[in-house]
């Protein structure tokens, strides 16, 4: 079954503790993105590590090689438990993010290292975001991307649940897949590709990342419990 994520896409850190303080026991992962990170730095990472949560950062690394192997160790150094970079960076900067991961456990220590996951498509893309005089469908360039992860060491992707089944059927089923936009209803936000929990753990998501439908219920905790028994019962 699925593990659930709940992304605290917050400004600040003490709304986004305040917010993990309601979930704790509720779900075993938390998300920090690119807004929250910006604002709280590494800190925010002990803070959430403290309180029990697996954490995933979510900064999508996508620079030269030796920049991102950087900072793919300064990520492991600060406790992330899972760290994704964009696939479209290619072959020598995947490898140095593999070799960044490496070194950060080393610094720390550990024994098992993060989750090293690369971004295929980003979930608030539809064919028609694609850039002009790429012809090939979406679904096919999720497919490259992954296939190349895969081949470049990384443990998985991030991608939407409709390119699920295919990666799994062509990576593996090991090869683990992250779920954003997941959604229990429709919405109407800044996503594009989505899917229901039910639909997503059928299709065979690893992880589902789950932010505005638990963070703005009144019972965010409640609304985590909800999710993972749809899912149960899916």
């Amino acid at each position: 079954m699925p593990e659930l994520v709940v992304a605290l896409d917050y400004p600040e850190s003490e709304q986004a503790v305040a917010m993990a303080a309601r979930l704790q026991g509720s779900c075993p992962w938390v998300k920090v993105g690119l807004e929250l990170y910006t604002a709280a730095g590494p800190d925010i990472l002990r803070r959430l590590k403290d309180m029990g949560f697996s954490v995933f950062l979510d900064l999508k690394f996508f620079d030269i090689p030796n920049t991102v192997r950087g900072a793919v160790r300064s990520s492991v150094c600060a406790g992330a438990d899972m760290v994704n970079i964009h696939l479209l960076g290619g072959a020598r900067m995947a490898q140095a993010a593999v070799q960044g991961l490496q070194e950060g456990c080393e610094r720390k220590g550990l024994a098992a290292p993060p989750v090293l996951l690369g971004v295929t498509v980003l979930t608030s893309m539809a064919q028609q975001d694609l850039p002009a005089g790429l012809d090939l469908p979406l679904d096919s360039v999720v497919d490259v991307l992954a296939r190349s992860g895969r081949e470049w060491g990384l443990n998985g992707v991030v991608c939407s649940g409709y390119e699920v089944e295919s990666i799994k059927k062509s990576c593996g089923t090991d090869y683990i897949c992250l779920t954003p936009g997941i959604r229990p209803a429709a919405a109407d936000d800044d996503q594009r590709r989505t899917m229901t929990p039910q639909q997503a753990a059928r299709a065979g998501s690893d992880y589902l990342v789950v932010g505005r439908p638990v963070t703005g219920a009144a019972d965010p905790a409640g609304a985590a419990y909800s999710i993972m028994e749809s899912v149960r019962q899916a």
